[in-house]
């Protein structure tokens, strides 16, 4: 995924010196996931945190850190000494959609966190309770408007991806659902397996498991093509909903002014890591991206312009 992000660093001067990372880590590093367990953020922080823990023989540990739609946890991180030891599982929800959803939103994301590697693409799924009467998008869209707020929305926090996505279905096809928020992914698939909540906007890898294994119904991929571990579920322009095709991506970020050769020697190994990632995330519904050191930067800007557009469109915001 990353070798060329190392081709790139080196061929820039990024790799030097060094010499100043020898040491590093000499102690214990914190990844914190801004959202609750489970979930695609708790996931791929706890992979990442397994291969860097092996492969630098130190303790990379993962800390949850939930709170004000992914506010919280990513506040700390840019808060911590940029020395490498505090890095942030980053989103869509984190590192873009809140500086669209909060007008006095307490960070700059493209300005005080740096891209180590954007390691996931993933998209998102709607799924539904199994008592859930509607099938398709459709169905939905029809019921939601002949009684607008009976049908509960769960979604993972105020703010969280989930939220967005949601409230961005909603906006698009002229609907009014009743929002229940939940402070992560596995607190709100229990209501929905229950009947407690009818449907959840959640990433297709946290939400796969649950369609395949027939606890909840696949409704349809926000993605551009159907998901090959779920073939049956369409996805939402397919299913006459366009403007929703969401592949987005999941990666580790780092204080602005962490030295650049910490950050390459954390790329060197999450490259390195490559082919075990691909396994594993594949296992999960997930697809390892391959995005040089030096598109980095590029990708976060470009999705973060094209969401804020989609969010002031839409008339979302939370402050």
């Amino acid at each position: 995924m990353l070798r060329r992000t190392l081709m790139i660093a080196l061929a820039l001067g990024c790799f030097a010196p060094i010499a100043s990372a020898q040491n590093y880590p000499n102690h214990p590093v914190k990844i914190i996931v801004p959202i609750g367990p489970a979930g695609s953020y708790d996931i791929l922080g706890r992979l990442i945190a397994d291969q860097l823990s092996r492969r630098l023989n130190q303790s990379f540990v993962v800390e949850n850190r939930p709170g004000a739609g992914t506010i919280v946890g990513t506040k700390a991180v840019i808060a911590a000494e940029p020395d490498g030891y505090t890095l942030l599982v980053g989103g869509l929800s984190n590192i873009v959609f809140n500086a669209g959803l909060y007008k006095s939103l307490p960070y700059d994301p493209l300005t005080d966190l740096v891209p180590v590697a954007l390691v996931l693409n993933i998209s998102y799924t709607l799924v539904g309770s199994p008592s859930l009467p509607y099938k398709t998008p459709k169905e939905i869209i029809a019921a939601a408007k002949a009684n607008p707020g009976s049908i509960k929305l769960a979604n993972a926090g105020v703010g969280t991806g989930q939220h967005v996505v949601g409230a961005a279905f909603q906006a698009i096809t002229g609907t009014k659902m009743l929002d229940v928020p939940y402070r992560g992914s596995s607190l709100a698939f229990p209501d929905l397996l229950s009947g407690r909540v009818d449907l959840f906007f959640d990433s297709t890898p946290a939400a796969l498991p649950y369609v395949k294994s027939g606890q909840a119904k696949g409704i349809a991929v926000l993605a551009a093509r159907r998901h090959p571990d779920a073939p049956d579920v369409p996805t939402m322009t397919e299913s006459g909903v366009a403007g929703l095709e969401i592949d987005s991506w999941i990666g580790i970020f780092a204080p602005a002014k962490t030295p650049p050769a910490v950050i390459a020697l954390l790329q060197k190994h999450i490259a390195e890591a490559g082919p075990e990632l691909k396994t594993k995330l594949a296992a999960v519904g997930g697809e390892l991206m391959d995005v040089p050191a030096d598109k980095l930067n590029a990708v976060v800007k470009a999705d973060y312009d094209k969401w804020l557009k989609i969010i002031k469109d839409a008339g979302i915001h939370l402050d």
